[in-house]
């Protein structure tokens, strides 16, 4: 397989690069049409791999595209999930290169979306087209590629819910997560929830003169900012009520566990310009990045923010506010405690909105199952050192939502680096971790087969 791999090197990256091109921004109604492009193309290269089919699936929202390939119906099943829509590039101003014009630096392509999610998914692909070519597919795949999952997927649990026949399978293997490092491989075995809500802060009916009117009418930006302040207590912990009621409190064996992973906070420091953490207290920096809820502003605007200057008193304020959640907590529980204390806490100068949009609940994968036995093996056979499992601190809506409806766990074998600028201007993908994730996966198939049939 490797010669194989190796001798395809430069198409498997021209192919990227390709789709790396197509601006499928799921956010932007303004990219609709390149949605469409970009599923196409996924369909397409699904097909030349060698699938027995590959379709385009249309859903209320951006369209699913599905594939399979079934060598023999009696050997497991593995069904590969990756989304093609990723997030919208602003502000271009601060990318060093055009976002959708893939550029290869320093071993690493930079675009957007190179490693969230397109440059992850289609090393399922191309781990595929390999295993087909030199004969060594252990098992049957299918393979899952939707357009909304950096809007929440809310369109896709539909969709999972009324073909559950089709993606029947024994076990789900997403790439969309990230390694410690390229020579410290790891697995994720946790993501947490989400919830996510716009909040809107309306005082006059109209903009005032800040002259004539401040001092004497509510000005929605500060309110906003004040009431922002307050949903945070002096040690960073979370002032909603009921907020921490069913978090899980790991164990001193369970933190310790977690926190022997290689971390250095100085060179974390370090690469984020930073002079110092903060968080909550008590809690080590990779405990607050994976294991605890979080709440951050994600956006903030109102008022006047031109050139110059205008001494308005806005109408009104808003801001975009995400919270990450852990094991126990419900996105839409949250959601509910948060909408209450926000309107809660406003003065009677000021009428507040709060519109939730997205969100997900937060995820544990078992260590002791033989889907996660065949990533170690896997990992460890392709890196040359056992993968330590860890928890990640990002969220993927759709994970939860295979266990209710498939009843299958899945496994995060992700190739992605904290360096990769995942969200940030300048997002990229080394390599070594494209080449290395399309070597492993064919491994996990072999592993996985090889367990199942020791088990049976």
């Amino acid at each position: 397989m490797n010669k194989y791999i190796e001798d395809n090197r430069g198409r498997f990256l021209d192919e990227l690069l390709d789709l790396l091109r197509i601006p499928s921004v799921s956010a932007d109604s303004k990219f609709k049409g390149d949605m469409l492009k970009a599923a196409e193309y996924v369909r397409d290269s699904i097909s030349k791999a060698g699938a027995d089919t590959a379709e385009i699936y249309e859903t209320a929202g951006h369209p699913v595209v599905y594939g399979e390939k079934i060598i023999d119906p009696d050997l497991p099943t593995v069904l590969i999930y990756g989304h093609y829509d990723v997030q919208p590039a602003d502000p271009y101003e601060l990318w060093n290169s055009p976002p959708f014009e893939p550029v290869i630096k320093n071993e690493r392509i930079y675009a957007r979306g190179s490693c969230d999610d397109k440059g992850q998914f289609y090393m399922h692909i191309k781990a595929l087209e390999t295993m087909l070519a030199t004969d060594s597919l252990a098992c049957n795949v299918k393979i899952m590629i939707e357009g909304e999952e950096e809007i929440g997927s809310s369109n896709l649990g539909t969709f999972v819910s009324e073909n559950k026949e089709m993606l029947k399978c024994d076990t789900i293997l997403i790439s969309d997560t990230s390694i410690i490092a390229n020579d410290v491989p790891s697995i994720e075995t946790g993501l947490r929830g989400l919830t996510y809500v716009e909040v809107e802060v309306v005082g006059a009916n109209r903009d005032l003169h800040s002259g004539v009117y401040g001092g004497g009418v509510a000005n929605p930006i500060n309110v906003l900012c004040e009431m922002i302040a307050s949903l945070k207590d002096e040690n960073g912990h979370i002032t909603i009520p009921g907020f921490y009621n069913n978090v899980e409190e790991l164990t001193t064996k369970q933190r310790d566990a977690l926190n022997a992973a290689p971390f250095d906070l100085e060179e974390y420091k370090k690469d984020l310009h930073i002079n110092d953490v903060l968080g909550e207290k008590g809690y080590t920096t990779i405990e607050r990045t994976s294991v605890r809820p979080t709440l951050d502003v994600n956006g903030i605007w109102g008022g006047y923010i031109g050139e110059g200057a205008k001494t308005v008193l806005p109408s009104k304020a808003n801001a975009k506010i995400s919270m990450r959640l852990v094991p126990n907590q419900n996105d839409d529980a949250i959601c509910a405690l948060f909408s209450k204390h926000f309107e809660s806490i406003a003065p009677a100068s000021v009428k507040v909105k709060v519109t939730p949009h997205h969100g997900g609940l937060p995820y544990v994968t078992p260590t002791d199952s033989l889907e996660y036995k065949a990533a170690e093996m896997a990992m460890e056979e392709s890196f040359g050192i056992k993968p330590i499992p860890t928890r990640g601190g990002g969220s993927i809506p759709i994970v939860a939502l295979f266990e209710q409806e498939l009843g299958r766990k899945s496994i995060l074998m992700g190739f992605g680096l904290d360096i990769d600028a995942l969200h940030s201007p300048n997002e990229s993908y080394g390599l070594f971790n494209y080449y290395k994730g399309i070597e492993t996966i064919p491994l996990f198939f072999k592993h996985y087969a090889a367990l199942r049939l020791a088990k049976s």
